[in-house]
């Protein structure tokens, strides 16, 4: 699965630089350890884990290589789980908030069953088991909220938390990892927003962001959007397509 990934990597740095031809790409899925033999197939599993690809003139086409970040839909994302790691604990709660050049134009949020809540988890997020004995099942809230994603940038205040606990969840249940563009607002803030600490709180606090729940998944999510927000308006002249943006916040 490694060998996969980082093969995939190689592909996808490939289409930050040049289109591939149609035919030249497919050969690449074919040297990579593929869940299909059959390349097409293997490319339609890339589109539906949310990688942004299209063919355009017989060539692949990375997307978010050409288009603006007005023209791009984001996806802020945030969860509450009741442990560290997928191994030890799961979602208890999952919130996202879709933009499109600045504007919240689609939202999800969901409960999560489960059994157990950790007594530290419960004071810190004030979700307690019997909010949970009625939500739906952490397989459901993958299912609907893979739809939801698309293939939208995925957006995170600690990108790698919440995004590889979704993804390590969405291969628990056969749903496919992630393949999502990401960024995270953290690397972005740091580029573009003069801070002594970067965590939510103190960025909240620096930015008079008023909304006092803190520790839940869809106060937390809109929070986040709005330090992306005054990222957005921070960004240097030549950051303007997607990847720019992508690149500019890991540089």
């Amino acid at each position: 699965m490694k060998q996969k990934t980082n093969e995939l990597l190689n592909i996808i740095e490939k289409l930050k630089k040049n289109d591939i031809p149609k035919d030249e790409f497919y050969g690449y899925l074919k040297n990579i350890d593929s869940f299909y033999e059959n390349p097409e197939l293997e490319y339609q599993l890339l589109l539906s884990n949310g990688l942004p690809l299209e063919i355009i003139d017989e060539k692949v086409r990375l997307k978010t290589k050409t288009t603006s970040i007005q023209d791009q839909k984001f996806c802020i994302v945030d969860i509450e789980t009741n442990g560290s790691k997928v191994q030890n604990g799961q979602i208890i709660e999952l919130a996202a908030i879709k933009i499109k050049n600045g504007q919240i134009i689609d939202s999800y949020e969901s409960l999560v069953y489960a059994k157990e809540i950790p007594e530290f988890i419960q004071e810190v997020t004030n979700i307690t088991p019997y909010m949970l004995k009625s939500a739906p099942t952490l397989k459901d809230v993958l299912f609907e909220f893979k739809i939801f994603l698309e293939d939208c940038v995925f957006v995170a205040h600690d990108i790698k938390f919440d995004y590889n606990f979704i993804s390590n969840s969405l291969e628990l249940y056969n749903y496919g990892k992630l393949e999502n563009r990401k960024l995270c607002t953290i690397d972005l803030a740091k580029r573009t927003i003069k801070s002594d600490k970067y965590g939510l709180v103190t960025l909240k606090e620096l930015l008079n962001i008023d909304i006092a729940t803190h520790h839940r998944a869809y106060s937390d999510a809109l929070s986040t959007k709005l330090i992306f927000d005054k990222c957005l308006k921070n960004l240097p002249a030549h950051v303007v397509t997607v990847e720019d943006l992508i690149g500019f916040s890991k540089s």
